[in-house]
């Protein structure tokens, strides 16, 4: 038996998505029998937790953060860093090879913002609006997933990029997990309550 492990980490940028550890790569959003992916994505080969934090770290360098009123580097944009965990294993009888693969998805989500608290405008404004659409999506589909009295019950993934690349993270053979920046601040009293509900 055989073992191999890969990365990739991608961004989602208002209505863009691109490759953060390839960033000249023109990826786009495509949609094949295996559900959704970004073509030409870059997955690179790990051998271990220094491989997978220095590729993460260069990725991080790539992505787009700027200061607002509440937040000196506000994250602007979604970010969805992935190893990926191949197993091939070799039938004695038959020689045939069959693979196994498990992914592990670290998904960073930029935080909502009020506009009135940060006093964004122009670009930063339009960035503030697409971040609190993705999450506002994203709500409506973890509700719809855990309202759904069958699997067949529709769920709104394709609402949102965001939603769209989650979907088999959501709603897959997956198991999720979620933790939460949340703060005891008064001025932050919304923003945590919302969060936790």
């Amino acid at each position: 038996m055989a073992c191999s492990r890969s990365v990739s980490y991608i961004w989602r940028y208002i209505v863009r998505v691109r490759d953060l550890l390839n960033p000249k790569s023109s990826s786009s959003l495509h949609h094949q029998k295996l559900g959704p992916y970004v073509e030409n994505l870059a997955k690179l080969a790990v051998t271990s937790f220094v491989n997978i934090n220095g590729l993460m770290d260069e990725g991080n360098k790539a992505r787009t953060v700027a200061a607002t009123n509440m937040n000196e580097t506000s994250s602007r944009s979604h970010a969805v860093f992935t190893i990926i965990l191949t197993q091939r294993k070799k039938d004695s009888l038959t020689g045939l090879v069959a693979e196994k693969f498990s992914k592990i998805s670290l998904v960073d989500l930029a935080g909502s913002e009020r506009a009135k608290d940060t006093e964004a405008e122009g670009k930063r404004l339009q960035e503030g609006i697409n971040i609190n659409k993705s999450l506002k999506t994203l709500l409506i589909v973890i509700h719809a997933l855990a309202s759904a009295k069958k699997k067949g019950d529709f769920v709104p993934y394709r609402d949102s990029v965001l939603t769209w690349l989650l979907k088999e993270n959501l709603g897959g053979n997956f198991r999720t997990a979620m933790i939460a920046a949340i703060s005891p601040a008064q001025i932050n009293n919304e923003e945590t309550l919302s969060t936790v509900r």
